[in-house]
């Protein structure tokens, strides 16, 4: 399977031979079983302090031998722990059960649960594998990007991961054919509504072109202003950037250091 490599000037420079991952079978559950995993992995574990509506001198007398009023059985009132700062325990409010006043959360979370979700190494290295294998294809790509008479995969050489401005990353993509697909990103950008505007969440954004590098460059700074657009060098790569929302097909432009990377790659299996 061979590609075209374009130029910094989007002229066709040559043609290479794909490395066998973009033949990988196409498997979407076993995508969305990776990029769901990597979600629950970033999830914080949440519970409540454990003396929470605890932390007071309330108590339960059971026994019948002692004097009504420092006893809470047969004495009309219900069974339930009392405070001890009144004048005696069956004059004090009720507290440290869950229907009470201030009481604590019945059935709190808890620290202890098993909130994130566990995919097996190889697996996970199929699920990018087949990721990969769809930003080669047409069909997929086509139903969440903009794409034209673009053919794929897009591979860019080398010296696109030296470019320093924006500026000079909009000319390339532009003279490809591909930024357009930023524009519409850009154009579906949006106020959320609700309470997430509240807590950091302020706009809806749409995903565009995923650019992956051979290793940290001068590009990292240069695309990161453009809308929807993600960087990745190809060893951090990961089936939640090749298919963000479990969606797989989205619009990759690898470099040329990147495609020579991806043959050396171990956690991906062709």
């Amino acid at each position: 399977m061979k590609a075209d490599v374009f130029s910094v000037e989007g002229k066709k420079l040559k043609s290479i031979d794909l490395p066998k991952v973009f033949s990988s079978a196409y498997e979407p559950g076993l995508i969305k079983r990776a990029v769901l995993a990597g979600q629950s992995a970033r999830k914080q574990p949440k519970g409540v302090k454990p003396k929470a509506g605890r932390d007071n001198t309330a108590e339960y007398r059971g026994s019948r031998s002692l004097p009504q009023h420092a006893r809470t059985i047969n004495v009309g009132k219900a069974r339930l722990p009392r405070m001890k700062n009144r004048r005696g325990l069956l004059s004090g409010r009720v507290a440290a059960v869950s229907q009470a006043v201030g009481g604590p959360k019945a059935h709190a979370p808890k620290v202890e649960q098993v909130i994130k979700e566990k995919v097996n190494k190889k697996e996970k290295a199929k699920a990018i594998a087949s990721a990969i294998a769809a930003t080669a294809n047409k069909d997929l790509v086509s139903k969440r990007h903009i794409l034209g008479n673009i053919v794929l995969p897009v591979i860019i050489e080398s010296d696109f991961e030296k470019f320093a401005k924006t500026k000079q990353i909009v000319d390339v993509l532009s003279k490809i054919g591909i930024y357009e697909d930023i524009e519409s990103a850009k154009s579906k950008k949006k106020r959320r509504a609700g309470k997430g505007k509240k807590r950091g969440r302020v706009h809806k954004r749409k995903k565009s072109i995923l650019i992956v590098t051979g290793d940290k460059a001068e590009i990292y700074k240069a695309a990161r202003n453009l809308e929807g657009v993600d960087i990745s060098t190809v060893s951090s790569i990961s089936a939640e950037k090749l298919a963000p929302g479990c969606m797989p097909g989205r619009l990759t432009v690898w470099t040329e250091t990147a495609i020579e990377g991806l043959k050396a790659e171990k956690r991906v299996v062709a």
